[in-house]
């Protein structure tokens, strides 16, 4: 039976340079997005999942830790380092970055193995900027293929997200895989329209849990 549940995932995040960043109030945005129906979390450091998780044991959580390496461009749960980080807590998913540029250290199949070894009950989500990427996601077994890193690599520079057809795309070619629809989403329509491809659960982040980001993009509308 998987973790995560359909429906929406709330990503509760405040990192490093980031004006909420080592305030605590990750846990309090969780909550808050449970309460609105969210069915699951995702969140950033391993100290930040146990605090989620003390405060809501019963709500899965994903989580990841963000890590910049000289010479390397992927920075989501990057190492075998943050790995073990996160197998020490309880979150129930973790995300690696499934994109295929060059790694700081260790391979994406080093990780998948590691994560199996050790923690057999743990799922793990692929976060993927392409078909490729979600084809060696699909080959490794991951459990979960999100759309995480469409837009945000240079293989993927100026696509306009959400990428709808990229959902679909998804969904058609890897039916016994779990897509997860995750980035840009900012109104309520585009979340219709990115659940109508058939994905299994959509994670919505900053346009619920960055006020800053939320912020700007109100008075850009009078600049």
């Amino acid at each position: 039976m998987a973790k995560l549940n359909r429906g929406v995932i709330v990503s509760c995040q405040a990192v490093k340079g980031e004006p909420l960043y080592g305030l605590d109030m990750e846990k309090h945005f969780a909550r808050a997005a449970v309460l609105g129906g969210a069915v699951g979390i995702r969140t950033c450091y391993a100290h930040v999942v146990e605090r989620i998780k003390e405060l809501l044991p019963d709500v899965p959580v994903i989580g990841i830790i963000k890590q910049e390496y000289e010479g390397s461009d992927v920075y989501i749960t990057p190492t075998l380092k943050e790995v073990d980080e996160l197998l020490k807590t309880k979150c129930e998913v973790i995300a690696l970055d499934c994109t295929r540029r060059a790694r700081p250290r260790e391979s994406l199949e080093e990780l998948v193995k590691c994560i199996r070894r050790a923690a057999p009950e743990k799922e793990i989500m692929a976060d993927c900027d392409c078909m490729e990427s979600a084809e060696e996601a699909a080959a490794l077994g991951f459990d979960y293929i999100g759309t995480t890193m469409r837009g945000y690599t240079s293989a993927t520079k100026g696509v306009s997200i959400p990428d709808y057809d990229f959902d679909a795309a998804l969904v058609k070619r890897f039916p016994d895989v779990k897509i997860i629809g995750e980035g840009g989403i900012w109104e309520r329509e585009q979340l219709k329209k990115v659940w109508d491809t058939g994905v299994y659960a959509v994670v919505i982040g900053s346009s619920i849990t960055r006020p800053m980001d939320i912020t700007k993009r109100f008075v850009q509308v009078i600049k």
